[in-house]
């Protein structure tokens, strides 16, 4: 049982000096580059609904 228990202590403390990211030194943190969220416009509705009309036009005329 004294084992086990030894087994189980030397694991937990051996766990986080192991954690850290292949090929980095210990203690040397990995910083993540911040994440930059950007609204985008909304395209203008006239615009949203002639491109596919033009479309279909063109189509229609394709197929007389």
């Amino acid at each position: 049982m004294k084992k086990l228990v030894l087994a189980a202590a030397l694991s937990a403390f051996a766990a986080p000096a192991l954690a850290a990211a292949p090929g980095t030194p210990k203690g040397e943190v990995i910083m993540e580059p911040p994440v930059i969220v950007e609204e985008t416009e909304q395209a203008s509705t006239p615009a949203g609904v002639i491109i596919p009309l033009m479309l279909i036009a063109l189509i229609a005329a394709v197929a007389d």
